[in-house]
């Protein structure tokens, strides 16, 4: 079978190796769609795997599937389900208080080999506690974009929005624009986005944004000054994975309010702030690292109901074969939003 091998950052080639065989607690799936993470094209952050089979949006059907997987559930052959490249144990005391990336097995389970190969195994862990069956108006496309919603998923809940908040979404890639489609869904009721990008600022307004500050050409906290009549907002969630950002994106907070950073920094980063700001405006400062299991059913459901819109996120679809030029343009950050590799 084919699959996409990274070995560093733009190294990209597509190779055969053989079909695995699934044991008796593990399933062989037949991916059919797999999206391009955002993630996966900081190269500080996926040269530390490499090499490695990339991919890990992934959808799929089961073709083969141990007889100890279906004493325990009701997967079998020819089910289509979205896959979580992660699951935990549910078991442990990180997984008793719903802090499922905690978890050591969430931490080391994995799929094998990679989401961008035509066949992968499912190992028991992710059968018994993160795989969903497909529901019939949803298609393999949009149920690639299940994983990644259920992150943002998650980021909502931990902004702690409340009916009425005033919500800021910096960075209107792919993962900022499901922000914009979600927040109303927890809370949010002004909806502003802010990028460089006007295909994506355009893409905002689609989204469900009430406005959008193009940060290139506008001061964005006087912008937003304007906009919340002084009062700024509740909820800033930071998409981009930069200190400075991080830091200046603070004044966009109000008092009482929170920020969400949602994307890590490299390791040798340091975030530099205020104490005292912090401390007699009451800001709290929040992270969202992927997501669980709770989150992938409720993601799946928005799906199903079609408040994320695929048709607005799926900008480019491409073969196995073509995954290079998929990464490439999912990089630049430009015209693109989700990139998918169909099977």
């Amino acid at each position: 079978m084919k699959v996409a091998k990274l070995y560093r950052f733009g190294d990209i080639r597509i190779e055969e190796i053989p079909l695995p065989e699934p044991s008796s607690k593990e399933a062989l799936v037949k991916v059919k769609a797999c999206g391009i993470c955002s993630g996966d094209v900081m190269s500080w952050y996926i040269e530390k795997k490499a090499p490695l089979v990339l991919g890990h949006e992934i959808s799929g059907e089961i073709v083969k599937i141990g007889n100890e997987v279906k004493e325990k559930t009701n997967l079998r052959e020819g089910d289509r389900v979205v896959v979580h490249h992660h699951a935990p144990c549910m078991s442990c005391f990180f997984c008793k208080r719903g802090d499922y990336v905690q978890c050591e097995t969430w931490r080391n389970s994995k799929i094998i080999p990679g989401g961008l190969s035509e066949y992968i195994i499912l190992p028991y862990e992710n059968l018994i506690n993160d795989t969903l069956k497909i529901p019939d108006n949803v298609s393999f496309e949009e149920a690639a974009l299940v994983e990644p919603t259920a992150c943002v998923v998650k980021s909502l809940k931990r902004v702690n929005m409340r009916k009425g908040d005033t919500v800021v979404v910096i960075g209107l890639g792919v993962m900022g624009q499901i922000h914009l489609m979600l927040a109303r869904e927890f809370g949010g009721e002004k909806l502003i986005g802010v990028d460089i990008v006007p295909f994506r600022l355009e893409k905002a307004l689609q989204a469900g944004a009430d406005f959008v500050i193009d940060a290139s050409k506008e001061d964005v906290g006087k912008k937003l000054s304007t906009l919340t009549n002084g009062m700024m907002a509740q909820a800033v969630i930071v998409g981009p994975g930069k200190t400075e950002l991080i830091a200046q994106s603070l004044r966009l907070v109000s008092r009482g309010g929170t920020l969400l950073i949602f994307t890590p920094t490299p390791p040798d980063e340091k975030l530099l702030l205020s104490v005292n700001d912090l401390y007699f405006k009451d800001i709290t400062i929040t992270t969202s690292y992927s997501c669980g299991p709770e989150d992938m059913k409720t993601a799946l459901n928005f799906i199903e109901r079609k408040i994320v819109r695929s048709e607005l996120l799926i900008t480019h679809r491409f073969s196995l074969d073509d995954t290079k030029k998929a990464y490439e343009i999912t990089a630049l950050a430009k015209d693109s939003l989700k990139c998918i590799v169909n099977f």
